[in-house]
């Protein structure tokens, strides 16, 4: 299994809560105040369209 490349948190909280912490070390973060259940794909879009205009340094 790979580490991902995006991760999404919702519900505004600002912290990882040992979720995936090591696999995530690389992983770009996302934070949205949405909860989960109102999660819909143009949030996934506007996630995807900001990672994507993110400089990665590697």
């Amino acid at each position: 299994m790979g580490t991902p490349d995006l991760l999404i948190r919702t519900s505004g909280e600002k912290r990882m809560s040992n979720f995936l912490l090591w696999q995530s070390a690389d992983t770009e973060l996302w934070f949205t105040d949405e909860m989960w259940p109102d999660f819909n794909e143009e949030l996934l879009y506007t996630a995807i369209i900001d990672y994507q205009s993110r400089k990665k340094i590697r």
